[in-house]
């Protein structure tokens, strides 16, 4: 499979393909699925994902996520059951998530609003895979799904590697902003004790990057993401910024923080400054 690079720097392919998400539909199946499974799913069972004493069979956890992906098309496999179990466990103290490190440079308000923060991030490796499925949705599911499993032991270390937030996607799109690629590469962070030595993935669609330090202009926004949300994003923060052409004018970063099945889930839309 043609990856076609994974970077920050605004690369991560080209490839064309066409818009065409429904609004209802959220963006992505994240691990913050499995905290909205305790209180949807098992609201009259007593059990608590976050007690290590309890644990929730492997099947009732599978067909959960089976029900969420299917609003997005998406085929869960069988073979999902035990990442998705390692990934609500306690994992032995080290289920705690790590915080992608940057530094603020600058930021600007109107009326007490945050309009845009502009960060440095520094250069990191990176897991990340793209996907090329009929749909943006798909790709996205997909695309997390292969992380998950070299996350959870599919690696050279054979072990739980640790989260990070956020996940991101890299999304390019059309001279005018107005359609958003099918062709989307999925991100995750290696956590810092992994980064001198990145644990190398069995699944050889997944890259390990190295990616270079970058400026990027960030505004927050809550709700779901999905095409139509993401094109009227970039607009929004294209209007705010002072000097939209400092920065890449076809590949954008949408961060995820919270599970997207939440009506207040909490993104932000990254634009990357041109190196």
């Amino acid at each position: 499979m043609d990856r076609g690079g994974c970077q920050m720097n605004g690369g991560g392919g080209g490839g064309g393909g066409d818009g065409g998400g429904e609004p209802d539909q959220s963006g992505m199946i994240t691990l913050e699925d499995l905290e909205s499974f305790s209180e949807d799913g098992l609201s009259d069972s007593g059990n608590n994902l976050e007690d290590d004493e309890k644990t929730i069979d492997d099947d009732r956890l599978l067909h959960y996520w089976q029900d969420v992906a299917r609003g997005h098309q998406v085929e869960v496999s069988q073979e999902m059951a035990e990442p998705i179990q390692q990934l609500t466990s306690n994992n032995q103290g080290r289920s705690n998530r790590e915080l992608i490190p940057f530094t603020l440079l600058s930021r600007k308000e109107k009326c007490g609003e945050l309009l845009w923060e502009k960060r440095q991030y520094e250069k990191g490796h990176w897991a990340c895979v793209t996907m090329r499925e009929d749909t943006y949705e798909q790709s996205i599911c997909y695309g997390f799904m292969k992380l998950m499993r070299y996350i959870c032991q599919q690696n050279s270390l054979g072990d739980y590697l640790g989260m990070t937030l956020p996940i991101v996607t890299v999304v390019r799109t059309n001279e005018n902003h107005s359609v958003i690629s099918h062709d989307v590469t999925v991100a995750y962070f290696l956590p810092f004790e992994h980064q001198a030595q990145p644990p190398q993935p069995h699944d050889s669609e997944i890259a390990i990057e190295l990616w270079p330090a970058t400026a990027v202009y960030t505004r927050p926004f809550s709700g779901p993401t999905n095409e139509v949300t993401i094109v009227n994003q970039i607009n929004a923060m294209a209007e705010q910024l002072d000097s939209p052409g400092l920065s890449v004018n076809d590949s954008f970063i949408v961060a995820g923080y919270t599970n997207p099945a939440h009506n207040n889930r909490q993104n932000e839309i990254w634009f990357l400054e041109r190196p």
